[in-house]
């Protein structure tokens, strides 16, 4: 039986399709929109059986052309937390996941999909229940409502539905996101390049580079993920993050004294590093003021009671990871 990926050359899914080939699946339906042809180059180490365009993967998969299908891992998303296009937004983020989640039920395929920590906004709860969810922009809502689809949904559900709110991701395959990749991508091109990484200044009650995030690597997403494909009697959706909240500051030093380290250079403090000019702040931008969350922790209760008992990586060994694979890269 085959599995679907979509967004497969993307960051995440990519990733899933490189760990399903390790695990020695080969009967891989790739399914995403090549019109950025580069993006080809994260499937480049994989095997797939078969790759379909977004534009005429839902008609396939609905009129049944695509064959007996286990289930269908969904990361294919318009991921930019700045776009404006809500029409945009809404048809790639919510109609179409309404369009391949009914299509599953139809056929009795597991759906494991991408949510996202954007749904708590501004909150500082973040359980998974209604209360704590306050969107705070058109793709932060594209994920919310087809969230709250869902839960309509399962109690009626013919087969696994499971939705990974992920929080901030990082790791290899991310280099065509542009703006959108992640703060550790960002820091280390900035470091290599001009040997000073900039972030935001004080804004919203925290000083410069204090806002917190969770920070969560892309190969503790892959794990997930995939343990709830072996354990397809669990629905439900998820936090997915480390349970620890650092600062884009920890971040920041973490990746320059991978850098340094790399170069045979001695470590830094956050306080040398700020002194040195290491490390640079701008002025937070106004046109992101109202939109921003600036802190984000994963609350993994609900995770481990379904059964995830893997330990996350901590910020420091994770980054460390991430910058070695880039400078052998």
């Amino acid at each position: 039986m085959s599995i679907i990926v979509t967004g497969a050359a993307g960051f995440i899914g990519s990733n899933l399709v490189k760990a399903l080939n390790r695990r020695g699946e080969r009967d891989i339906i790739a399914v995403d929109d090549l019109t950025e042809g580069d993006k080809c180059r994260n499937l480049a180490d994989c095997d797939i059986e078969d790759y379909i365009d977004k534009r005429e993967f839902v008609h396939r998969f609905s009129n049944r052309q695509l064959g007996d299908i286990r289930a269908v891992l969904h990361q294919g998303a318009c991921s930019s937390t700045v776009e404006s296009d809500g029409r945009l937004m809404m048809d790639n983020n919510y109609r179409f996941s309404c369009d391949v989640l009914q299509a599953c039920q139809e056929q009795s395929t597991a759906f494991i999909y991408a949510s996202s920590a954007a749904v708590y906004g501004a909150n500082r709860d973040f359980r998974e229940v209604r209360e704590c969810e306050r969107p705070l922009n058109v793709y932060a809502y594209s994920k919310f409502l087809f969230d709250q689809y869902v839960r309509r949904l399962l109690p009626r559900a013919r087969s696994q539905i499971v939705g990974l709110r992920y929080f901030n991701v990082y790791g290899p395959h991310e280099q065509h996101k542009g703006r959108m990749a992640s703060m550790v991508w960002h820091c280390f091109n900035q470091y290599r390049e001009h040997g000073h990484v900039e972030l935001f200044g004080e804004y919203g009650g925290y000083p410069a580079g204090g806002h917190m995030r969770d920070f969560v690597a892309v190969e503790d997403v892959v794990k997930v993920n995939l343990h709830w494909l072996d354990h397809p009697h669990t629905s439900g959706i998820f936090n997915l993050g480390t349970g620890v909240a650092r600062t884009f500051n920890d971040l920041a030093l973490a990746t320059i004294n991978c850098l340094r380290g790399a170069a045979g250079r001695p470590p830094l403090t956050l306080e040398t590093a700020a002194l040195e000019g290491a490390l640079r702040y701008f002025e937070f931008p106004e046109e992101l003021k109202s939109k921003y969350q600036v802190y984000t922790c994963a609350d993994l209760s609900q995770l481990r009671e379904a059964g995830y008992g893997e330990p996350m990586a901590g910020l420091e060994a994770g980054v460390e990871r991430y910058c070695r694979s880039l400078l052998t890269r």
